[in-house]
């Protein structure tokens, strides 16, 4: 039998034995057809790569190589606020950058840099599994492959653009040195700050050429690459700077790894803190804050990341309305800037300033900001900062939460005439952490109502209430509101928590009351209506969607109508927002100082516009809170002093010329408010007193007469209680439900443990139970 005899039996036996196997083995490919199938498909990938990795070429650099300007305008689309975005950029060789930091890149970039062809497989099936099981949208890109993208392509998030990425990134490895590849990577990246490339971030971050920086300082600039702007220690929400802290620990620790660095010296690196940010040109005055605000809402959002915004050529248009932050400016200036005599009192009249924020309740559009006196002279925007307690205007807060709750510890129905024992240094009963917070002047107000002790910002009852109510669902009521859950002082294991530990930005506390005004249904604030780009090369335009503005169930229609009527009596002749009657218009509003008298503030609405403005001091070098007694000359500044005048001041013009709107409320329970509120201009007689309540033998009246008299000049030193936990004393005798408002009565004074001796007015500063102020960053 020949060679070709035998085969052929060979193939028919196969055949036969095939055909005696069930169907649906039959159905399936044999060994050798599915080694061919793969073999075939290998050849023809590896055939479509080479075909693509020739037909790809290195194109020329993209447009956005060159930055643009931004053009930022008011909400009537014309107005210009600003522009911004003109390129820093100095490029600079290899040479001139030293090998610590090139290496500190490394480590934090790409750590197979040195070895790889340009892209890493492994990496990026890494990322691609990460991003396919939960964990986020992950990126494995090289540093020949980011570098590729800032100069070559666009940050635009597809297939294709990754694609030709990949294959134009091989390219270029093949073609250029590693060092000409790292240093196009360092001159086309953003750090932040406005600067792009490694010279510029030198300068704009430590104030020195590239030669220049240390091993930690590049280290630093390393961990920027990751997120530029959010990554910045010095304007950063405390959780960011902890994350830009551990991304320099972990460009740090890869030089070790990678033999770049001894450990002994990694050891005795410590983390180099950056210079203040120096303003940009053409943002002075409200400028700059206004950009701020638009910046951070369009990044923080996902709408554009923060590279693709400050490479330019975008017109945005946002919400801010021209005429009313014109009014917020004149308002501080008027109300606050006048009285101040920095020559006369350099100790207190210096270094104050101001934050505030003014949002729509229906629609959560921001309107009006104040960030500061001048972008040019101090960038640091006040009005987004989130490092300032705000004190009693937590209060409405805890209310909200206790007719969530409905009852108290003790049983009784929790309602706005629920009565609790105001004694001042009451300990608070059921709380996680001992507590007696004392009430403004040591005052005792007795078996009271919740409305009374929110009119006269009783700590001894709030800080119970919120008790009642539940610290955890105080809490939850507060993150629905808007005020955001990562901020200091929101933790439910600290009693103090009641009386406003917390420290929200201004904009975040706008947005809060805006939820309560619009009946519970919560906007988060917003800042840009409208985005847009012009592609010079395709003439098209570039318009991102922006989000929709659906608001959430922050709160029952009942509650927070029930909260809204009980806010409007704090804006009356017996409350400590009394100074807000000028306004001649229906408002609500709270009042609020805090521990050491280190900020005030006052938040409040109308059924159309929420604003809130908070006032503190600051040192400008070490940022250190200072108390604000003796500013302007008082031995104490509370929220019914300048933050309320402020707010008056500037609501007055910003609503100047439209239709007086009265609250529609349903609180289910009647409206327990029986002031008739006036429809032309008002003044207030005086301002609240220092030892707030009813006078002796009578109880506090539930309505009063429209005051008459002329508003003072300048105000005077208000009582507004201080959130500051004393000793606990033996528990307080419950009120009975059928007793009276009593007569308030100051506490002798002898009683009192002795106050600091520097600040003789201040209330002495917090001790355990309550959070302090963090540093500014």
């Amino acid at each position: 039998m020949t060679v070709s005899t035998r085969r052929q039996a060979k193939r028919a036996a196969r055949r036969e034995a095939r055909r005696a196997l069930p169907l649906w083995r039959r159905l399936l490919p044999t060994w050798r057809v599915t080694l061919g199938t793969l073999t075939a498909l290998l050849l023809l990938a590896v055939g479509a790569f080479a075909v693509l990795y020739v037909i790809v070429p290195v194109p020329d650099p993209n447009a956005h190589a060159v930055a643009q300007n931004n053009i930022y305008l008011y909400s009537d689309g014309t107005t210009e606020i600003a522009h911004t975005g003109a390129v820093n950029r100095t490029d600079v060789t290899i040479d001139q950058i030293p090998l610590d930091t090139q290496h500190a890149v490394v480590s934090a970039e790409d750590r197979t840099f040195y070895r790889n062809r340009g892209i890493d497989l492994k990496g990026m099936v890494r990322a691609g599994w990460n991003t396919l099981i939960g964990k986020g949208m992950q990126g494995g890109s090289t540093i020949t492959q980011q570098y590729v993208k800032n100069y070559y392509l666009t940050q635009d998030q597809t297939i294709s653009r990754k694609g030709r990425e990949l294959f134009i990134a091989l390219k270029v490895d093949q073609q250029r040195d590693k060092k000409e590849i790292l240093a196009g990577y360092l001159n086309s990246s953003y750090f932040g700050r406005g600067a792009y490339g490694i010279q510029s971030a030198a300068h704009a971050y430590y104030g020195v050429d590239v030669s220049g920086l240390t091993v930690a300082q590049g280290a630093y600039l390393a961990a920027l690459l990751q997120a530029p702007s959010a990554y910045d220690v010095k304007t950063a929400k405390p959780a960011n700077r902890e994350k830009a802290i551990a991304r320099w620990n972990y460009a740090l620790d890869g030089m070790v790894q990678l033999g770049f660095l001894k450990a002994a010296d990694r050891a005795a690196t410590t983390f180099p803190e950056p210079i203040d940010p120096q303003p940009a040109t053409g943002l002075a005055g409200q400028a700059g804050y206004l950009v701020g605000v638009a910046d951070d809402y369009l990044t923080s959002t996902g709408i554009i990341d923060a590279p693709t915004l400050k490479a330019g050529g975008w017109r945005i248009t946002t919400t801010f309305d021209k005429p009313r932050q014109d009014a917020f400016t004149k308002a501080v200036q008027q109300e606050l800037t006048g009285e101040l005599d920095p020559k006369a009192r350099p100790t207190t009249d210096t270094d104050v300033r101001v934050a505030g924020a003014s949002v729509e309740p229906a629609t959560g559009r921001v309107v009006a900001v104040y960030g500061g006196a001048d972008y040019a002279k101090q960038p640091y925007n006040d009005a987004l900062r989130q490092d300032n307690q705000i004190g009693s205007t937590f209060k409405p807060i805890d209310l909200a939460a206790g007719l969530i709750a409905q009852h108290t510890l003790d049983g009784r129905p929790i309602t706005p005439e629920t009565r609790y024992d105001g004694t001042s240094e009451r300990p608070v009963t059921g709380g996680p952490t001992p507590y007696a917070p004392p009430n403004e002047d040591n005052v005792d107000y007795g078996n009271i109502t919740l409305r009374y002790a929110m009119v006269k910002s009783v700590n001894s009852v709030y800080a119970q209430e919120g008790v009642d109510a539940g610290l955890a669902r105080v809490r939850e009521t507060a993150v629905k509101l808007g005020i955001p859950d990562n901020v200091p002082g929101m933790d439910p294991a600290n009693t103090s928590m009641t009386l406003g530990t917390a420290t929200p930005s201004a904009l975040d506390l706008a947005g809060a009351y805006a939820a309560i005004a619009n009946h519970g249904q919560a906007h988060t604030p917003w800042s840009v209506l409208k985005l847009e780009r012009a592609n010079a090369g395709s003439g098209s335009i570039d318009v991102p969607k922006m989000p929709e503005h659906t608001p959430t169930d922050a709160l029952d229609r009942t509650t927070a109508d029930t909260v809204t009527d009980v806010l409007r009596d704090v804006v009356s002749p017996r409350g400590t927002g009394a100074a807000a009657l000028d306004l001649g218009r229906p408002a609500a509003g709270k009042t609020g100082t805090t521990d050491s008298n280190l900020s005030a503030w006052f938040a409040g609405f109308t059924p159309e516009l929420t604003t809130t403005v908070g006032l503190f001091r600051e040192n400008p070098k070490t940022h250190a809170k200072e108390p604000l007694a003796g500013t302007a000359g008082l031995t104490r500044i509370n929220g019914g002093t300048f933050p309320t005048r402020i707010w008056t001041a500037y609501m007055t013009d910003a609503l100047d010329g439209t239709a007086v709107q009265q609250f529609d409320l349903q609180t289910g329970r009647g409206n327990g408010s029986q002031y008739t509120w006036p429809t032309g201009s008002a003044s207030a007689s005086a301002t609240p007193s220092a030892t707030p309540g009813p006078t002796a033998g009578s109880a506090p009246p539930s309505s009063a007469p429209a005051p008459t008299g002329p508003a003072p000049a300048k105000p005077t030193a208000t009582g507004e209680p201080t959130p500051a936990p004393v000793v606990p004393s033996p528990q307080a005798p419950l009120p009975t439900p059928t007793q009276d408002q009593p007569t308030a009565t100051a506490r002798p004074t002898p009683t009192r443990p002795p106050k600091p001796t520097t600040q003789p007015t201040a209330t002495a500063p917090p001790v355990s139970g309550t959070a302090t102020p963090p540093a500014v960053p």
